[in-house]
């Protein structure tokens, strides 16, 4: 079986996918399947870890259009497509369909109410001359969590929607949180108005922190990390500490008693499973699929607002060392139990076996 994966951008700069893609397609290729990974080149990639049946090809636009046009069913058996309203993920939907190859997209949040509220008028240009058909044409819709079926289904797609949560890589977690007491609650994601901060920051401004301190870490439009900045610059326990990748990213994760993500809209959350898988408890939003936090008791899964945002601190400030411990390994089960990379992947055999037993 071969499958060809197209994903716009592996830049870290660019957010989950760029890392959960690559990352997929590696375990993916310990699977009897030849995986082709391609992507635009930049400047600050993401790793892919070499496997023999794993090739990873960097094409431009007009490149990629020419290789889809040579392309053959007798070349590939599925082309799974990670994202949509990009245009070089619209050239290989365009193929596939000309080509009569089985195609699968996966949403990757994309098709989430905030996201479709925001220049909802170039959305829906979008939507009329060639997102809606390529939707339609797809073989299958991948989304994360039900919560993101729903959504989809909302919209008026009848695909079949397989629902495959994104895995966790459980054999490179070499340590985990050792010491609770820190007193430190981190943020860690894009910078980006989605991502709520100007209301974690309102509702930190306005609590008594009781000597815990915060630290935003990611990167952004330079014009709004600056008036973010610019917003707690007299309040000493605020600190943007700058992009975290790789070792960095899971010391600074380490770091912390808790992580915080009040973002409007997502449709998985990388960083709250990786906090999770090394046992830091987190804050999150019932704009996210983590209704699990609550269900395992290990976080705080809330309605986005200023004042839940500083209840739920309130509460935080006031939870003991030791039951932040306890909340921790709860997390870790969760992760085990549900997010494994190798179920996942699985998972995502079956589906490509179930496409190809359907042609």
């Amino acid at each position: 079986m071969k499958v060809v994966h197209i994903v716009n951008s592996i830049d870290k700069s660019t957010g989950g996918p760029a890392r959960s893609v690559p990352q997929t397609c590696v375990e993916l290729a310990e699977h009897d399947i030849t995986i082709e990974l391609i992507t635009q080149e930049s400047s600050d990639m993401v790793k892919v870890a070499d496997r023999a049946s794993l090739t990873v090809r960097f094409y431009s636009i007009w490149e990629l259009f020419l290789y889809g046009s040579r392309l053959s069913p007798k070349d590939v058996d599925i082309i799974h497509l990670q994202h949509i309203w990009n245009p070089y993920i619209q050239v290989m939907a365009f193929w596939a369909y000309q080509k009569k190859i089985p195609y699968i997209i996966s949403t990757r949040g994309m098709l989430e109410p905030w996201i479709m509220a925001r220049n909802s008028w170039k959305k829906k240009i979008g939507m009329f001359l060639y997102q809606k058909k390529a939707i339609q044409r797809a073989s299958y819709i991948h989304a994360t969590a039900l919560m993101e079926a729903n959504h989809i289904k909302e919209l008026g797609f009848n695909n079949p929607i397989c629902i495959i949560p994104n895995g966790i890589d459980l054999s490179v977690i070499k340590e985990k949180k050792q010491n609770y007491g820190t007193k430190k609650m981190v943020f860690l994601s894009r910078i980006h108005s989605k991502k709520g901060i100007e209301l974690l920051l309102e509702a930190w401004c306005n609590s008594e922190t009781k000597g815990w301190s915060l630290e935003i870490g990611g990167e952004g439009d330079p014009d709004y990390m600056k008036k973010l900045i610019s917003s707690v610059k007299e309040y000493k326990n605020v600190h943007f500490v700058g992009a975290k990748y790789d070792k960095d990213k899971w010391d600074f994760l380490r770091s912390a008693d808790v992580l915080v993500l009040p973002t409007y809209s997502e449709n998985f959350g990388n960083v709250v499973a990786e906090a999770l898988v090394i046992g830091v408890p987190v804050i999150t939003t019932t704009g996210t699929p983590w209704e699990d936090l609550e269900t395992y008791k290990c976080g705080w899964w809330i309605d986005l607002s200023v004042e839940n945002l500083k209840n739920t601190l309130e509460k935080v400030f006031s939870t003991p060392p030791e039951i932040l411990e306890v909340m921790g390994n709860q997390g870790q089960k969760l992760v085990a139990e549900k997010y494994d990379l190798k179920a996942v992947a699985k998972k995502i055999v079956d589906l490509y076996q179930n496409i190809i037993n359907e042609k």
